[in-house]
């Protein structure tokens, strides 16, 4: 049930599972396979999930699908969600745009545990492309089974937050995306 890196993380008294949640998942067609594989996880460790799509591999535009799972974190109609792409790097960006969202795009089980023990991550991205489908079982049950830690990770969420009050409402400056790269992009 559990990765083995858990067990070595974690004395047998820590070795727990989470309470059942629900959570909603999304994905654009890069990542549909692996988002179809999750929710059969997701559902077999005993979790409700709510499927925003893409709903097959037909391409699609991500942030169509990935802004509706996050704001269902943030309308706390589900407790966390899982969003997936070809890289997770969109999806990401895309989920980050959520107040009150924390996503965070996690390749291994430590970057999972990191991301939920320091930054109470409540948004996890993952790639089809980069992460395999067993490591990234193994990512999701982590990340579902680590409990924030607080203390002075909470004065850092505090100040993130403050950031996003201070800043809510002012459009950022649209760019272009034009410039010159040295791969001629």
């Amino acid at each position: 049930m559990f990765p083995a890196s858990f067990a070595k993380e974690r004395s047998p008294q820590e070795n727990w599972a989470c309470e059942p949640m629900k959570i909603a998942i999304a994905s654009d067609h890069a990542g549909f396979r692996l988002k179809e594989e999750i929710k059969q996880l997701l559902r077999e460790l005993g979790h409700e999930v709510r499927d925003f799509g893409a709903h097959s591999e037909e391409p699609v535009d991500y942030p169509d699908f990935i802004v509706q799972a996050a704001d269902a974190v943030r309308r706390a109609e589900c407790e966390r969600a899982i969003v997936l792409g070809g890289s997770g790097n969109g999806e990401a960006m895309v989920a980050n745009k959520v107040p009150g969202i924390r996503c965070a795009l996690c390749h291994d089980v430590t970057t999972a545990r990191l991301a939920r023990a320091h930054n109470d991550a409540n948004v996890l991205a993952l790639g089809q492309r980069i992460t395999g489908s067993e490591v990234a079982k193994d990512v999701v049950e982590m990340w579902l089974d680590t409990p924030f830690e607080g203390g002075r990770h909470q004065r850092r969420l505090d100040k993130m937050a403050a950031v996003e009050a201070k800043l809510a409402g002012r459009a950022a400056p649209a760019r272009s995306g034009a410039h010159k790269t040295r791969r001629g992009g």
